[in-house]
């Protein structure tokens, strides 16, 4: 998922509707959950992707200190 950060990727779940996790996994050994939510329709919401930048801009600023 470029558009929210290099490195960011997407697991798809599909299980009585449609879910995703956008999550990274580059930061040491850990991995990061943005973003975790229901789809509803066939194009992620911006809300949806702004969440998950907003997240992945807090976890590097709180690496950087």
């Amino acid at each position: 998922m470029k558009s929210i950060g290099q490195g960011v990727r997407e697991i798809r779940i599909q299980d009585e509707g449609q879910y995703r996790v956008i999550y990274m996994a580059t930061f040491e050994d850990k991995i990061y959950v943005l973003h975790a939510f229901q789809k509803k329709s066939q194009k992620t919401s911006k809300q949806d992707l702004e969440a998950a930048k907003r997240a992945l801009k807090e976890i590097s600023e709180r690496r950087r200190s």
